[in-house]
């Protein structure tokens, strides 16, 4: 059927599936306060839930039947929304772009390691709009086991918190008192693999044949090593393979990344069904934006990668499509550490309207090593550009590992071969490249293709440790100015700045990780470790590492939240003359902002008069972070690591 017919046949379809099913609707529609507008988003969004079920499960003999149960329990928890979530739906809906403002300032923490407890977490709020936060992520906070749990990524249940965090009645309440505080609330959503502990695996394993098709269940080796050739290993050092032997349940369970996460099986409706539920449930706890963790691996096929298959893309846009319609002001936000094109194909106001932006967070410690950011320039000016309502979320790091996910045709561009290129990196950020400045460790490391990722806290990559270990005073302030350089770039870019708890106060690695026999393998613990309050104290005193670092980072929100221009996600990367100096403008109708950024620790010079040719700017800009005053056509001396924002 030609491609145009189809669609028609499929709007068709869409059309009589609804008017038949909603009649059957009539329960919760009579318990909700705001019924008709319910039904109004329904027929709007409809036409995308039924095309995409039905590109997936349009050949099962019962999909109406499937069609039919998620509507009824789409209806179900629409009709336990909360007033006050109901008003933050209609607020959202008028305003599409919230996500784009300057306001937007976000912080990655674990619960337990800021403030002990969700209550632990609500008294530390006016910490957090102290320094200007309006976007929280709270790491894995679900039930998980107390040894296999991937830091909280292989989840025992959706609708039970960790028991040392407090209860889901507790994640309720923070998320009012946040929302009170102006601060939106972001959890994830691991909708890939459950833990083996997971009510459905502890089924699947006493034989309930239900359960048993929520996975990927084989009877022995002969499917497993026919995938297996074509799929690549996650860790190869700490988990080989993608198939364990599970006794019992007599078979070889798909584990994408541990023996212990069992991945859900979507090519069942029913899988897909239970896993709307859960986000939904989430939904109505409220909870603003959903992570979607690892949304590359979701689908499986034979013969492929089984990463970034298209049907990934129509389990998203399905569950997008139903959150439309049940929780309008809920968000989703990719995690896709793959390549580049990859990453932003996942990127759309239909899919996941925000991203993790791994290529900027790779390129920034890249122009670090190098002290030239011109590949960071290049890869951003071909890159950086979204769809409309779209933004980054931008960060220098987050509770992984730093893995080099540029593109190794950006490399090229500057006669870089990718694999020489990221054994440099590698070196370097071990500290095991002569002058490097950087402390960092490695992480599963691949003996076979000499493949590793780098770990360690923002402040000890940047030179801090270092600086403290050989008590220089200049190598003190070098690292103290990379920090903030780092930072500067996230929060000027352009999308969502993503501030890593600990780093405002410019955190060591912590290796006490070394003597926990269930952590030491692990070196991302090394940048895991608990926030130091005490540390904190300092902060507004700038005799003190925390008080120099905290009160420029304090500053530089205020003046990104005060300039409308560091809204949306329009971004212009501008060639320099000078290798070591980033320029972007980020244009506005009032006020156009010039953001200039010095990567090495030389002094460094370059003509505001060569940017003519990309922005017609004012005779005489303005320092926003200093109120210096620059001349257009003066040369602009940039000390080492320092950067401005001229506008």
């Amino acid at each position: 059927m030609p491609e145009l017919a189809l669609d028609a046949w499929l709007q068709k379809q869409a059309t009589l599936t609804l008017e038949r099913i909603l009649p059957t609707l009539t329960e919760p529609l009579a318990t909700m306060a705001d019924a008709p507008s319910f039904v109004a988003r329904l027929r709007e969004h409809f036409p995308r839930i039924f095309t995409e079920l039905y590109a997936l499960y349009g050949t099962h003999y019962d999909f109406h039947f499937h069609v039919e149960r998620i509507l009824h329990s789409a209806a179900t928890y629409h009709a336990l929304r909360s007033p006050i979530l109901l008003q933050r739906d209609q607020a959202r809906q008028a305003d599409p772009t919230w996500l784009l403002s300057e306001n937007m300032i976000g912080m990655t923490l674990y619960v337990d390691l800021f403030a002990g407890t969700f209550e632990g977490v609500r008294e530390k709020i006016p910490y957090l709009q102290e320094l200007g936060i309006t976007y929280l992520h709270l790491m894995p906070l679900f039930k998980c086991p107390e040894e296999n749990s991937d830091g909280g990524y292989a989840v025992s249940s959706y609708r039970e918190t960790h028991p040392m965090l407090g209860t889901i009645e507790d994640l309720a309440t923070l998320a009012q008192e946040l929302h009170v505080a102006g601060i939106n609330l972001v959890v994830d959503f691991i909708f890939n693999h459950t833990s083996d502990e997971h009510e459905w695996a502890l089924k699947a394993k006493a034989g309930d044949e239900t359960y048993r098709d929520y996975y990927r269940i084989f009877p022995d080796r002969t499917l497993p090593d026919q995938y297996q050739r074509t799929l690549r290993e996650i860790f190869p050092e700490t988990a080989p393979g993608a198939f364990t032997w599970i006794p019992e349940v007599q078979g070889w369970v798909w584990t994408t990344f541990y023996p212990f996460q069992w991945d859900l099986n979507y090519d069942n409706p029913e899988v897909f069904a239970s896993m709307m539920g859960e986000m939904l449930f989430l939904a109505n706890v409220g909870v603003d934006v959903l992570r979607l963790d690892a949304v590359a691996f979701v689908w499986k096929q034979m013969g492929t990668g089984s990463e970034n298959l298209p049907q990934a893309h129509q389990i998203i846009r399905a569950l997008n499509a139903i959150a439309q319609v049940v929780a309008p002001s809920l968000v989703f936000k990719s995690e896709a550490i793959v390549h580049p094109d990859d990453v932003y194909s996942y990127i759309d106001f239909d899919e996941c309207p925000i991203s993790y932006n791994p290529t900027m967070m790779a390129m920034i410690w890249d122009a670090l090593a190098t002290r030239k950011p011109n590949v960071l320039s290049y890869a951003m000016k071909n890159r950086f550009a979204l769809p409309q309502n779209c933004a980054w979320v931008n960060y220098v790091r987050v509770h992984d590992d730093i893995g080099w996910s540029m593109a190794d045709s950006d490399l090229a561009v500057f006669g870089m071969n990718g694999y020489d290129h990221r054994q440099f990196l590698n070196r370097y950020y071990s500290g095991k490249f002569p002058g490097s400045f950087a402390k960092g460790l490695p992480f599963n490391y691949n003996p076979q293709n000499q493949d590793m990722r780098i770990c360690g806290t923002a402040a000890s990559l940047a030179g801090l440790e270092q600086a403290l270990e050989v008590k220089s005073d200049i190598l003190y302030h070098f690292a103290i100015e990379r920090i903030l350089l780092i930072h500067s770039i996230i929060l000027s870019t352009g999308g969502i700045p993503l501030i890593y708890s600990g780093d405002e106060i410019a955190t060591l690695n912590d290796y006490g990780y070394l003597a926990d026999p269930h952590r030491q393998q692990d070196s991302r613990w090394a940048h895991r470790s608990v926030f130091d309050w005490q540390r904190a104290e300092n902060r507004h005193d700038l005799n003190t590492t925390e008080g120099r670092v905290f009160s420029r980072l304090a500053r530089m929100i205020a003046v990104r939240k005060a300039h409308a221009a560091f809204g949306g996600n329009d971004t212009r990367f501008i060639p320099c003359e000078n290798e070591h100096v980033l320029v972007y403008l980020r244009p506005h109708a009032q006020q156009p902002i010039l953001c200039v950024a010095n990567f090495s620790e030389h002094l460094c010079a370059f003509s505001l008069e060569s940017i003519r040719a990309h922005w017609q700017a004012p005779f005489e800009l303005r320092d926003l972070l200093t109120d210096k005053a620059l001349r257009l056509g003066d040369e602009v001396q940039l000390a080492p690591y320092q950067f401005m924002w001229l506008g």
